[in-house]
Formats: structure tokens, sequence, C-alpha cells
């Protein structure tokens, strides 16, 4: 029998969690109220592991995971890995070379190992961007786990779906170990795209894209919480400061992921003050027509990636702080006062919570950076809670 069932009821999940990053999964696993210790951490990076430290008191093992043996692995003795492996291999933007990227060797590594362990995980979580679910990385991993005695159920969800105005839509497989089984088995080895089976309500559950409608995706949308919830910077004393901002910069770059990065000089940030934040007229006029800006009481806005305040397009949306007449770019955007959202708020839309923090030697490049790297727990929670019933 497996051991998860085994385990007494006081005694903790023993969990492992790889790729840690900053933390976004522990923190899930936390707002899920699962009485879980997580025994190791695993990342390769040094600032997110600087990061991780500073909330959680515990440094990750900062080893190459492709290194890891069956017999490491064994000793942890862990009953659940939370996984959350590298996504350039499988994003639009990148080569897609899928399992011959070299960033996705150590993922197979860790699975072509459970069969090998003597003391294999009951329960395994993975995260990835869209596009994983039809790559040879995703066919290898259910091949892997089907030989293992796993059942999975698969999903991709989005915020928006959890009443958060952010889009950032990623996939999800929750696997368990027989004789450990789903509440609902009837979703075993499906894909779907809805979040009513993490609520008790399997009646509306939505297996391929095509269900969902326009219509529908508007009053998910309308039903999302407004963004000005989540930013830090809100009062009017904060607009006029930027109205009064002399920020212009003129920047000879011809490319049409214009940089921002002369305007700031060094990463030396004071993160307590608005200007700081404030978008470029220069970049406004050659790019404003590339920009996705979003308002106060918007209840959307687009998923930000790594490349967030250093690129403006297709990285993230602008707030405008001064709401014209007529929204949009029928407007002057010159005149609607752009900021990027600082990392605070960032975090907030990925439902970090509020004593979450970066140490200060963490430059804001940086903080951007892990903080598109990381993943939403207001999905993930859920998500966890689902897996461990």
């Amino acid at each position: 029998m497996a051991e998860s069932i085994c385990k007494g009821t006081e005694e903790p999940w023993r969990v492992l969690e790889f790729y840690s990053g900053i933390g976004g999964m522990r923190y899930s696993l936390m707002k899920a109220g699962i009485h879980a210790q997580v025994v190791e951490a695993f990342d390769i990076n040094n600032k997110a592991n600087d990061v991780y430290q500073h909330n959680f008191g515990h440094r990750p093992y900062q080893g190459n995971i492709q290194n890891l043996t069956n017999g490491d692995l064994d000793s942890y003795r862990a009953h659940v890995w939370l996984l959350s492996p590298p996504c350039q291999p499988y994003t639009r933007q990148g080569l897609q070379k899928h399992s011959a990227d070299a960033r996705a060797f150590s993922f197979l590594n860790i699975l072509e190992l459970i069969p090998c362990m003597s003391k294999p995980p009951d329960m395994l979580f993975v995260e990835n961007v869209v596009g994983f679910e039809a790559s040879d990385t995703h066919a290898k991993m259910v091949a892997v786990l089907t030989k293992s005695d796993f059942v999975t159920q698969e999903f991709i969800l989005n915020p928006i779906q959890f009443g958060v105005p952010y889009s950032r839509p990623r996939y999800f497989c929750l696997a368990k170990r027989k004789p450990s089984s789903f509440q609902l088995q009837l979703f075993n080895n499906q894909l779907l795209w809805s979040p009513s089976l993490l609520f008790g309500n399997d009646e509306k559950m939505v297996i391929g894209e095509h269900d969902w409608s326009p219509e529908n995706w508007d009053k998910l949308i309308e039903s999302c919480q407004a963004i000005e919830k989540f930013l830090e910077f809100t009062s009017s004393s904060d607009q006029a400061d930027m109205e009064t901002s002399s920020l212009v910069i003129t920047d000879g770059s011809t490319n049409g992921l214009e940089t921002t990065e002369k305007f700031v000089e060094g990463d030396i940030f004071d993160f307590s003050s608005i200007d700081q934040f404030v978008v470029p007229l220069s970049l406004i006029e050659r790019w404003g027509s590339a920009m996705d800006i979003v308002y106060p009481d918007s209840k959307r806005c687009c998923c930000f990636t790594k490349s967030y305040y250093r690129y403006v397009k297709g990285t993230g949306s602008l707030l405008a702080t001064v709401q014209p007449k007529k929204k949009g770019k029928a407007s002057s955007l010159k005149e609607q006062c752009l900021r990027y959202f600082t990392p605070r708020e960032v975090a907030n839309l990925h439902s970090f919570p509020e004593d979450f923090q970066f140490p200060k030697h963490i430059s804001l490049r940086q903080r951007y950076a892990m903080l598109g790297n990381s993943l939403s727990v207001a999905v993930v929670a859920p998500l966890l809670q689902y897996l461990f019933a």
C-alpha cells in the first residue's frame, strides 16, 4: 500500500519542491492549508535562492538537479513532489525544441528516476506554460507516470477564473499513485479547462478550449476584482507627482522591443517613489501603438513576463493613472500618465501574501524577472487542495 495511505494523520506530508524560484509553490501550499513539511527545495538560481531564504529561512539546494540519483531522492522519503520546470522549451516565442532543449534535461532526468526508486512519491504536481501539453516532454512524462502506476488529471487554468484580474493561463498536471485516487475519477487522464471540479461542481466541466465562448469569458472578466485592489500607489497625490514628473528619455534604439534600461542607471532604485515607474515619453511616442493600457477600474491585465520593464512590447500591461473621457488609444497616451506596475503590484496580481519581500540587494530588473518566472498562488492553492483531498 502507498506510504501516504499508511502515514499517521498527525504526520505532515513530506514535500520536495523542485525549481523553487521565489517560493510561489510553497506559498500556494501554505494558502491551501496543507499540513506539510518542505523537506528540501531545489533551484540553481542564486538570486532566487536569496529571495526564498529571505522569506522562508531556508536556502534551497543549489546543485544541478540533473545530477540527482534515485538514491538521493529516496533519502528524502517524500510523499509529494512539486515541480515547476523551465518553460522556455515550450513557449511560443522560443525555439520549441521541447525535450531536445538543454533546459528540459533536468526535468526528464527526475521523471526517469521514478521507476528506479524504492520509495517513489505518492503525488506529483507539475506547472508549466500552455503549449507544454502538446510537447514530446509531456508525452514522456505521461508515459513514465503511467508505467509507475500514476493516474493524472490535467488542467489549463487562468487567474481570471478565480476572480483575479490577471490573464496568465498555465498548464497543470496532478498525479496520484495507485491505490490513491482522485475524488472524481471520471476525469482521470483528461485535460480540463474549468476549475469547477476544484469546488465540487462537476456539472459544468469544460473539457476543451472551444467550449469557452467569448460571452462566457466576458462574464468571467466582469466578475473579477478591479485592478485598483492590487495597487500600492493609488492616491491622487501619487498621480499629481507623476503629472509633474520630468522623466523624458530619448533613446536611439530602433528595434521593436525598445529597452528602458537607460531609464535607470545601475538599477539603483527608490522603491517607495512612484516617479521611478513612469513610462518615458520617448517610449510612448515610439511604441504606444504596441502597448497594452489598463486603468484602475479595469478587470483584466496581460501576463507579466520576465522582460517586463526592460521591454515594452508583449511583456505586460501598463497602467494609466489619469483616466481620460474616452479610454484607450483614442485619447492621448501622453496625457494618461502611464506607469509600470511595481514589483509589489505584480506580486499582488500573482496573489503572493503581503509579507512576501525581496531582499534589498535584489535589483529592479531581477525582481521583475523572478516574478515573471513565478506562478499564481490563487490558481495553484485550490489545485493543491484538490490533489491532497
